[in-house]
C-alpha cells in the first residue's frame, strides 16, 4: 500500500484551495503551482509551497505537463491531484505523472482513455447495455457525412466535440441551414479546447432533466454508486445551480440509475471518483450522456447529504485503501443546493468578466468554497467561476431558503457577478416545484436573454440615501474647522438638497431630500431612517422595512451597494447620456478581455446588422462578435490570434446609407 506524505495539486482557484483544506486536514503537505497571471492567488498563499509554472495562457502552463511534473520532482511531491478541467481527464497527463514515480490520484489512463472519447464511450455503453441516445458516432467528419446522419437522426439536435466537457464544442441546432456553421464553430471550439475537432451527433431531447450519478470504485473490485445530483439549470451547457438529491428521482429509479451507472465504470475498470452523466426524459427514461473521470465541480451537495469527503475517499483509494463502506451504507439525509458565483453578466448573454475584487465577503451559515478573497485578481484566462455557495436542510425548501438568505448576504464587488441572476431563479416558481430541466433559462427569460427582476422600491430608496451619506461624508472630510456636532445641523431644522445619480449606468435620476437628525425624506414622500452605518455594512429603515445593506466606493468615486437582490452601481447623475449606453455603431469591438480566434471578414465584404464578424475565446468560452450595423467592411483592425481588450476595436463597418439616415 502507497503512502501519501505531500500532494501537488495541478489547478488553481477553487478547486485548489478545496483540495489543500482536505489534504491539511490529513497533515499532508501541499504543493500549489502557479502561471504569471496568479502569483498572487488564493491557492498560492494556502498551499505550504509553491512553484511556477508559466506564463498566463493555460497552455503555456495549467496544460504544460513537464512543467508540472518537473514541479512535482522539485518540490519532492508523492503524489499529484488534477482537481477538475485542465489535465484532469487527460490520459498522457496520467501516464506521465506515473511514470514519473508518482501516485496519480484518479482513475487509470486507459479509463480516461475509454471514456474521454465520446464515440467511443458510447460504442462501449451500448455494449454494456447502458441506456444511449441515438445519434452518429461514425469516423467521417466531413460535412457531408454529418450532414446525412442529421438527416437520419432529425432536427433539433446536438452538435459535441468527441472530446473534453464542460460545454465547449457543444452546439444545439434546430434545422437543416444551421447545421453547417454550428460545425464549424464546434469544431474550432473543440480543437481550441481539447486539442482535437472530432463531434459527434446526438438527438436533441428538449425538456429532459440532466441527471448524474456519483460513482466510486476502489483498486480491490469494489464499485458502488453515490446517490444523484440534478444539474438541469445551464447556461450554454455549462451548469450553475445543482442540487441532490434530484426532485425527480424516486427510491426505485435511483437504484436503477445507480446500477447502470456502476455498469458504465464497470465497463472500463474505473478506479476513483467519477460521474456518469443522465439525460432524464419527462417520461422517466434516462439516457447515457458521458462519464466524467474527475471529481466534478458540484460534489459538495453529495458531501453535504451523505457526510462523506470525497476528496478523502480519493487519496484513500489513491493510497490503495478500500473503500470503508458497502452499497447499503450509504444514506442519503437531506436536501443540498449549490450555485456557482461567476465572473459575468447574464444580462449580456452570460459574457465573462475580468478585473480585480475590490470586496469579497461570503455568507456565513452555508458552505462556501471559494478561490478569491478581496484584492484578488480574476484574469480572462481562465474559467469565470469565483465560487460555490452550498446550502442544506433537512429538505429541499429549507436548502432552497437558506441558500437565498446566503446569496442576499453576499458581497461580491469589483467585477460584473450572477449574483442577481441565481437569487431571480432560486425564487422562480419553477425552481421552488422542483420543475426545472435544462430549458430552464430560456422558458424562463425567453431567447432574448435574462433582464434581473424590478428593483424593490425599498432598496432603491436605501441605494440613494447611502449615496447621500457617501457625498456627505466626502463634502464633511473636506470641510475645514467643524464639530462633529454640527454634523446634519441647519439653523432652518432639515437641511434640504438635491440628490443626481445614475444607478447602474441608467438614465440620470434626480431626487429631492430633506435631512433631518433622525431621517431623511425622500421626494416628499418616503422615509428612510439610518440604523446604523459602519465598516461598509448599513442597517435602514425604508418606509418602516428594514434592510441590510454592504457598500464600498467605487474607484473613480461612486458607490456599490448590495442590496438582498441586486449589486448597484451608483455615480454622478450630471446632465449627458447615460454611460454605458449604446447605440448603432460601425465599429464592432471586444466585448472582454480575450484572444481573437478567427476574423470572418476582409474589406469590401457586405455584411448584414447582426452577422458574425469575428469570434473571441474568453475564459474557455467561444463568443461571437456581431456587427450592429449592415454595410460594408471598411478595416479590419485585428488579427486571429491576437491578444485584445474590452473595447479594442476590430472591425470598421461603413453603414448602409439607409441606416445612416435614421435619426
Amino acid at each position: 500500500m502507497e503512502r501519501i506524505g505531500s500532494l501537488l495539486i495541478a489547478n488553481r482557484g477553487e478547486i485548489a484551495v478545496r483540495i489543500i483544506r482536505t489534504a491539511r486536514a490529513r497533515g499532508l503537505r501541499t504543493i500549489a503551482v502557479y502561471s504569471e497571471a496568479d502569483q498572487g492567488a488564493l491557492h498560492v498563499r494556502k498551499a505550504d509551497e509553491a512553484v511556477p509554472i508559466g506564463p498566463a495562457p493555460p497552455a503555456e502552463s495549467y496544460l504544460n505537463i513537464a512543467a508540472i511534473i518537473e514541479a512535482a520532482r522539485a518540490t519532492g511531491a508523492d503524489a499529484v491531484h488534477p482537481g477538475y478541467g485542465f489535465l484532469a481527464e487527460n490520459a498522457d497527463f496520467a501516464d506521465a505523472v506515473r511514470a514519473a514515480g508518482l501516485i496519480f490520484v484518479g482513475p487509470p489512463a486507459k479509463a480516461i482513455r475509454a471514456m474521454a472519447d465520446k464515440a467511443a464511450a458510447k460504442r462501449t455503453m451500448i455494449a454494456a447495455d447502458v441506456p444511449t441516445i441515438p445519434g452518429y458516432e461514425g469516423a467521417d467528419q466531413s460535412d457531408a457525412a454529418m450532414l446525412a446522419a442529421a438527416e437520419e437522426i432529425g432536427f433539433p439536435l446536438m452538435v459535441k466535440a468527441a472530446l473534453g466537457g464542460g460545454g465547449r464544442g457543444m452546439r444545439r441546432v434546430a434545422g437543416r441551414d444551421a447545421l453547417a456553421d454550428a460545425l464549424r464553430t464546434a469544431r474550432a471550439e473543440a480543437e481550441t479546447a481539447f486539442g482535437d475537432g472530432s463531434l459527434i451527433l446526438e438527438r436533441a431531447i428538449d425538456g429532459a432533466r440532466h441527471v448524474e450519478v456519483q460513482i466510486l470504485a476502489d483498486q480491490h473490485g469494489t464499485c458502488l454508486h453515490l446517490g444523484e445530483r440534478d444539474c438541469s439549470i445551464q447556461r450554454r451547457h455549462q451548469k450553475l445551480i445543482e442540487e441532490a438529491p434530484s426532485p425527480a428521482v424516486d427510491a426505485d429509479l435511483r437504484a436503477e440509475m445507480g446500477a447502470a451507472a456502476v455498469a458504465a465504470a464497470k465497463a472500463v475498470a474505473y478506479i476513483g471518483a467519477g460521474t456518469v452523466e443522465f439525460l432524464l426524459d419527462d417520461a422517466g427514461r434516462y439516457y447515457f450522456l458521458e462519464m466524467n473521470t474527475r471529481l466534478q465541480v458540484e460534489h459538495p451537495v453529495t458531501e453535504l447529504i451523505t457526510g462523506l469527503d470525497l476528496v478523502a475517499l480519493q487519496l484513500d483509494v489513491a493510497e490503495g485503501r478500500p473503500l470503508p463502506f458497502a452499497q447499503d451504507d450509504v444514506a442519503l439525509t437531506g436536501h443540498a443546493i449549490e450555485v456557482r458565483l461567476n465572473a459575468e453578466d447574464p444580462a449580456a448573454d452570460f459574457a465573462p468578466a475580468a478585473g480585480r475584487i475590490l470586496d469579497w465577503r461570503p455568507p456565513a451559515g452555508v458552505r462556501v468554497d471559494a478561490g478569491i478573497e478581496t484584492a484578488s485578481d480574476v484574469p480572462p484566462h481562465y474559467d469565470s467561476m469565483l465560487a460555490k455557495i452550498i446550502a442544506h436542510g433537512a429538505d429541499r425548501e429549507e436548502a432552497q431558503r437558506r441558500l437565498l438568505v446566503a446569496l442576499g448576504k453576499t458581497v461580491v464587488l469589483g467585477v460584473a457577478s450572477n449574483r442577481a441572476f441565481l437569487i431571480d431563479a432560486l425564487a422562480t416558481p419553477t425552481f421552488a416545484a422542483g420543475e426545472a430541466t435544462t430549458a430552464f433559462v430560456a422558458a424562463t427569460w425567453g431567447y432574448d436573454g435574462y433582464a434581473p427582476t424590478p428593483l424593490p422600491d425599498a432598496e432603491r430608496l436605501a441605494a440613494l440615501t447611502l449615496r447621500h451619506w457617501q457625498l456627505h461624508d466626502q463634502a464633511w472630510d473636506q470641510a475645514l474647522g467643524l464639530a462633529d456636532e454640527l454634523r446634519g445641523w441647519s439653523s432652518t431644522g432639515a437641511l434640504q438638497t438635491v440628490l443626481r445619480v445614475r444607478i447602474d449606468d441608467g438614465a440620470p435620476e434626480t431626487h429631492h431630500l430633506s435631512v433631518a437628525e433622525d431621517a431623511i425624506t425622500i421626494d416628499g414622500q418616503h422615509r428612510v431612517e439610518t440604523v446604523a452605518r459602519r465598516d461598509g455594512t448599513a442597517v435602514l429603515r425604508v418606509d418602516g422595512e428594514t434592510l441590510r445593506l454592504a457598500h464600498h466606493a467605487a474607484p473613480d468615486g461612486g458607490l456599490y451597494v448590495v442590496t438582498p437582490t441586486r449589486t448597484l452601481r451608483l455615480e454622478d447623475g450630471a446632465d449627458g447620456e447615460a454611460i454605458g449606453a449604446t447605440v448603432g455603431t460601425g465599429t464592432a469591438t471586444a466585448p472582454m478581455h480575450g484572444v481573437l480566434v478567427e476574423i470572418w471578414v476582409t474589406p469590401g465584404d457586405a455584411v448584414a446588422a447582426g452577422a458574425t464578424v469575428a469570434t473571441l475565446e474568453a475564459m474557455k468560452m467561444q463568443h461571437a462578435i456581431r456587427a450592429e450595423v449592415g454595410g460594408t467592411v471598411a478595416a479590419v483592425l485585428a488579427g486571429a490570434g491576437q491578444q485584445v481588450a474590452a473595447g479594442d476595436p476590430l472591425v470598421e463597418i461603413t453603414p448602409d446609407a439607409a441606416e445612416e439616415d435614421i435619426p
